[in-house]
């Protein structure tokens, strides 16, 4: 936006400083506003979908998983990472799929979130199923272990406010529930 340009740092020098099979971590040289340099540290990601599964019923798809940075099982709804090429859409319908074992009618594309906008450009699309039906159950990738449980939108506002809901993605995603 051209009323920003007050506020935007310039790379003068980018570096990669690690290259895993996930993260691309990056180190840059900038110029800042006020014509300083500063060292910006960040990491490269692909990209996720986040999908707001509603069964007929009213309720939605979460699941279980083991996050080991956090070395605790989080309560997250069915995401996961933008393979490349893949079109964000068949990313959402696969990781639904995969995860949950249930396939969906009716797809709506609702927004993007930046979960981590001070050191990585990971960028999150939501997405709302509806339509849900089984489709012969989970298919995991190899060493993935989850379980997929069901929550009312009330108890899965609850379990936000009592702190039993900390996924980022997922607390961002349930506000989508409430578009007008």
């Amino acid at each position: 936006m051209l009323r920003d340009t007050h506020l935007v740092e310039t790379e003068i020098k980018s570096e990669q400083v690690f290259k895993g099979a996930l993260l691309d971590v990056r180190r840059d040289t900038v110029r800042l506003p006020n014509d300083q340099t500063s060292i910006r540290e960040y990491i490269v990601h692909p990209g996720a979908v986040v999908i707001l599964a509603i069964l007929p019923n009213g309720n939605l798809l979460f699941e279980r998983q083991f996050r080991y940075p956090l070395h605790r099982v989080f309560i997250e709804l069915p995401a996961g990472k933008i393979d490349p090429g893949e079109a964000i859409l068949d990313t959402a319908r696969r990781e639904l799929r995969e995860e949950t074992g249930y396939e969906a009618s009716e797809w709506e594309y609702l927004g993007v979130m930046h979960p981590c906008i001070g050191y990585s450009d990971e960028r999150i699309e939501i997405f709302a199923a509806r339509g849900l039906h089984p489709a012969g159950g989970q298919i995991l990738d190899h060493n993935e272990f989850l379980e997929v449980v069901e929550l009312s939108p009330a108890a899965a506002r609850t379990a936000v406010w009592q702190g039993e809901i900390t996924d980022a993605k997922t607390v961002t995603a349930l506000f989508w529930l409430d578009k007008p």
